[in-house]
């Protein structure tokens, strides 16, 4: 039995080994709400992967077509207009009234009010690859290499106009904060593939052009999910994690022996059976976060130590690692994806341009152009594309009306790609109208782009669910969704 005048928290509290261990632990959710599983893997195997699906769904509902998501998310508001959707109309009608007809009782953000011109194409579009995507010419890097990866969805709909809710409902199928992260779902559902780095990484660059878009990290948070699933944010630069290094003296054996302690103690605490038992799954989920806690302070370095990666792979991507770009991240994207990472998810805040729409948004491209097509060609030459989706887009559009020389934020039709396993490769699916404001042709709401995504990682939208306050609660919504198949190989 525990002594009753040693507790779990007085022995964390009195103890002066091992301080980095502590704080590595503390980064993690302080308010863990349940755990049914311990960590399987080996304490001394650092590259140990688990191959068994470890989540609720064992097995998933139906052969799953990909393992992993990457997911490039361009925050601000990307201008489907001057980037994928081409409207030559629009470019005819460049500073003319916009038809009322289009635009009458539509909800508008910051033009309410304002007189609504058309404002038409930045930049040029061009035929690229075997396939002919319809592509503007800011992307010379994705456009020439990778238009025959890409199916280009140019019929997006969602329901926020604002940013932090437009990222909300990206991120979670709901405006409402509070909800998990699709990478938290794919966690409680399919498991961890690998036990030595977490399994939802979110990793965040700054570029030089628009208004830099804050990303706040409830957006990768677990929500009603346990704690347990919510996403790691890596640092571009310097330390990934905090305090994942050993303090000064502090060597890795210390620092097992002081883990091992901490578990024994907790394992008592929680099971003992006696009055002192608590059952807390708080304490189970301490347990196993300790030891992820542990074992990243060995992984985490390893996956950053970028220096056995040969000279022309750090030429494709145009980085030397570790300085916080785009590039470089999607660099250590492909790491996390071979070590087993399930959803990976890379914000670039730099999207936001309600002015100078035609240099910001080709600055913009410029700065994710070269590393989202390293990426693509990487994960192809390692074999990985096959069983990996990329998914790249914004959390809205931008208007086909003038804001000055910019343009306002816009729900009502955008652009999204996706390249990889179980998607037709070099295909555009949907359309606007010829102004460019309605997803006229195959809608597809951010739901139905859920219900996809989950479809290919062997997941059947209709019957995950969650039971939350009396509600058996979903990632695709209450609204009907649909698998958009004519987009699936």
């Amino acid at each position: 039995m525990l002594p009753n005048h040693i507790a779990r928290r007085a022995f964390l509290h009195n103890t002066g080994l091992s301080l980095g261990s502590m704080a590595l632990a503390s980064m993690l959710p302080r308010s863990l709400l349940a755990a049914d599983a311990k960590d399987p893997a080996s304490k001394g195997d650092t590259d140990a992967k688990v191959q068994h699906w470890t989540g609720v769904l064992n097995p998933p509902h139906h052969e799953p077509k990909i393992k992993r998501v990457i997911w490039l998310y361009m925050a601000g508001g990307m201008s489907h207009l001057d980037t994928f959707d081409h409207k030559p109309k629009l470019a005819e009608m460049h500073g003319q009234p916009m038809p009322e007809s289009i635009t009458k009782g539509q909800q508008i953000a910051q033009l309410q009010g304002a007189k609504l011109n058309c404002f038409g194409p930045q930049h040029e579009f061009k035929q690229w690859g075997k396939s002919g995507q319809s592509i503007s010419t800011i992307w010379p890097e994705l456009a020439s290499k990778c238009a025959d990866d890409m199916c280009i969805i140019r019929s997006m709909f969602t329901e926020a106009i604002n940013h932090d809710p437009a990222h909300t409902f990206m991120n979670t199928g709901s405006m409402i904060a509070g909800r998990p992260a699709m990478g938290s779902w794919l966690l409680y559902g399919l498991g961890a593939e690998s036990q030595n780095l977490p399994g939802f990484v979110v990793m965040v660059s700054t570029g030089k052009f628009g208004q830099k878009q804050p990303i706040a990290a409830r957006q990768w948070h677990s929500g009603f999910l346990p704690g347990r699933f919510q996403g790691v944010e890596f640092r571009g630069t310097g330390d990934p994690v905090l305090y994942v290094t050993n303090p000064a003296g502090v060597t890795t054996a210390q620092q097992r022996d002081v883990v091992d302690a901490v578990q024994s103690l907790n394992e008592l605490f929680d099971q003992s059976g006696g009055p002192q038992s608590s059952n807390d799954p708080e304490v189970a989920t301490r347990i196993s976060q300790y030891e992820l806690a542990f074992r990243m302070q060995t992984s985490v370095p390893k996956l950053m130590d970028i220096s056995d990666e040969p000279q022309h792979i750090l030429d494709l991507y145009g980085t030397k690692g570790g300085d916080g770009t785009f590039a470089a991240n999607c660099l250590l994207a492909r790491r996390l994806a071979e070590r087993g990472t399930r959803f990976i998810q890379l914000y670039h805040r730099d999207w936001d341009h309600h002015g100078s729409v035609k240099t910001h948004v080709a600055g913009s491209a410029n700065e994710v152009d070269r590393g989202a097509a390293a990426l693509i060609a990487d994960l192809k030459q390692r074999d990985m594309l096959k069983d990996t989706l990329i998914v790249f887009g914004s959390e809205f559009g931008r208007t086909p009306m003038a804001q000055g020389n910019g343009r306002d934020h816009h729900l009502a039709g955008f652009t999204m790609w996706l390249a990889g396993g179980g998607i037709k490769p070099g295909i555009s699916h949907g359309a606007t109208d010829e102004l460019g404001y309605h997803a006229t042709e195959n809608r597809t709401s951010v739901h139905d782009l859920h219900a996809t995504i989950l479809h290919l990682l062997g997941i059947d939208h209709n019957k995950f669910t969650y039971k939350f306050q009396g509600l058996d609660m979903r990632l695709s919504g209450v609204e009907p969704a649909r698998v958009v198949k004519a987009v699936l190989a």
